[in-house]
């Protein structure tokens, strides 16, 4: 590539170049050299739980007399044309980072700053949005990073996960009412042992995922507790006193979910408990599942010369 395919940034650690064409800055091309990894961007859902912390954030620091109109209305509208999916491609920074985010919130910072500076063009000409001192303004990567997590967490069980197990048990229950009279062998380790109804193994199984369902939602009242607020260490250092209640709300009218600060935002930053309890649920759910297709696949053998 030739030089006129980058452009020259400049941090506190000097210069470096960045492909021209791209929104991001000087953190994020660092972060591009330093972590190349495994080629993997953090998944989509992730960067739009971001850019939506970034917009809601804007808002709250606006309500509360810390940022003016017209940039919180340009970052607003910047992020979310990221939450939208309209800029995937501005996230190269690889999954395999630092261990607390930063690149990637700063990488998110650098793109709707620049994204932001472009709106407020028309209204100040000249006038860049900075994306440490207005994007991130109230945050820090060490509660930006734990929110989306339980954000993104949050929305894909809402709009993804639920629907298909509920989808997937109502189907079950109904294959249920069709065929549960039918009467089989019931096996025990694969050997001939009493009769069972085609019922009741269906209905075995749709218990299995209903279980699930339940188990995944009682996760759900700690997921809607949130670290944003917390700032670099949980003290809330830099941040309004107001912002972490400010911004769950904000993000609620977004999302239409009940999010709200975190009990104890020192916990929230120093832990990824509840991250970890979801993840054991899903894979509770993850072995339901493999025993089910288990089942239908010693079922489906045969019928002449196998089981």
């Amino acid at each position: 590539m030739g030089n006129d395919s980058f452009r020259i940034e400049r941090d506190s650690m000097g210069e470096l170049q960045v492909p021209a064409d791209a929104l991001w800055g000087a953190q994020t091309q660092r972060a591009v050299q330093n972590f190349p990894i495994s080629g993997r961007p953090l998944p989509r859902a992730f960067i739009r739980a971001v850019a939506l912390v970034k917009a809601c954030a804007a808002h709250a620091n606006m309500s509360l007399g810390l940022l003016s109109a017209p940039v919180a209305d340009a970052i607003v509208g910047a992020s979310m044309d990221v939450a939208d999916g309209k800029h995937d491609a501005q996230f190269p920074v690889d999954v395999f980072q630092t261990g607390s985010g930063t690149s990637t919130n700063m990488n998110a910072n650098e793109v709707i700053a620049a994204l932001a500076s472009v709106r407020l063009a028309d209204t100040s000409p000249g006038r860049a949005v900075h994306p440490n001192d207005e994007v991130n303004m109230s945050q820090s990567s060490n509660d930006v990073i734990p929110t989306a997590i339980h954000v993104s967490a949050a929305l894909l069980w809402r709009d993804q996960l639920r629907p298909a197990l509920q989808h997937l048990a109502a189907t079950l229950r109904t294959k249920e009412a069709e065929v549960g009279a039918i009467v089989k062998t019931g096996r025990t380790h694969l050997m001939d042992a009493m009769p069972v109804t085609l019922g009741q193994e269906l209905g075995a199984w749709r218990t299995q995922v209903e279980k699930g369902i339940e188990r995944i939602a009682g996760v759900e009242p700690r997921l809607l507790q949130l670290a944003q607020g917390g700032t670099a260490v949980g003290t809330g250092i830099n941040a309004h006193p107001d912002f972490s209640a400010r911004f769950c709300l904000e993000l609620s009218r977004a999302t239409g979910l009940a999010f709200r600060p975190n009990s104890n935002l020192f916990e929230a930053l120093a832990t990824q408990d509840t991250a970890v309890e979801l993840s054991g649920q899903l894979k509770t759910l993850a072995v339901s599942l493999m025993k089910i297709a288990n089942d239908l696949r010693w079922m489906n053998s045969g019928p002449l010369a196998g089981l």
